[in-house]
């Protein structure tokens, strides 16, 4: 979890790959409307973003009744959203990831084919609302390289290693909303 411009498609790539688990890029359950609103440099509203949560939550559930454990990013922006992610079957975990303003508009700057403008990051440091403590999860700062993240996380993770290795990308059950893109939206393992 995290704003844009945190490392979320990076580093849970990176924890899809290293863990054989079914991963999925919150923007791919982004209605068409969503994208647009965000394209024009629009916020959205917690209305826009309730749907869009729901769908991910599914998605997890989906892959829980497979028995897969499961890497999705996700702004997860305010505590309601995340209790809202915690409703899909098995445990729920947020990686938090965190850097300053300047790195995290100079990522956005410098990121190619993503429909959210930096105009938007604002809005989104506005919104955003820690991890509590009673929250499941960790806060990392992307000033670590991402592989060094990704180790951290995994050391202090319980996800099962799987017996057959499955691809990064298997996104059984989820929709394709945003195809060619290079999100970057947040990390949560399941």
């Amino acid at each position: 979890m995290g704003v844009a411009g945190s490392g979320k498609t990076t580093v849970a790539t990176l924890i899809a790959e290293r863990t054989h688990r079914p991963y999925a890029e919150a923007d791919e359950f982004h209605p068409r409307a969503n994208i647009d609103k965000m394209s024009a440099g629009t916020p959205l509203t917690d209305e826009d973003r309730w749907p869009w949560l729901r769908a991910m939550r599914d998605w997890l559930d989906h892959q829980a009744a497979e028995g897969d454990s499961a890497v999705v990013t996700c702004s997860a922006l305010k505590r309601t959203y995340r209790d809202l992610l915690r409703t899909a079957h098995g445990r729920v975990r947020f990686v938090h990831l965190t850097g300053s303003p300047e790195l995290l508009e100079e990522r956005m700057t410098h990121r190619s084919g993503h429909f959210m403008p930096a105009s938007l990051l604002p809005s989104q440091l506005a919104t955003l609302e820690p991890l509590g403590d009673d929250e499941d999860g960790t806060t990392l700062d992307v000033g670590t390289p991402p592989e060094e993240l990704v180790d951290r996380i995994l050391a202090t993770s319980t996800l099962p290693h799987p017996t057959i290795p499955r691809s990064p990308r298997h996104l059984a059950g989820a929709p394709s909303t945003v195809q060619g893109t290079d999100t970057d939206t947040d990390a949560e393992e399941r």
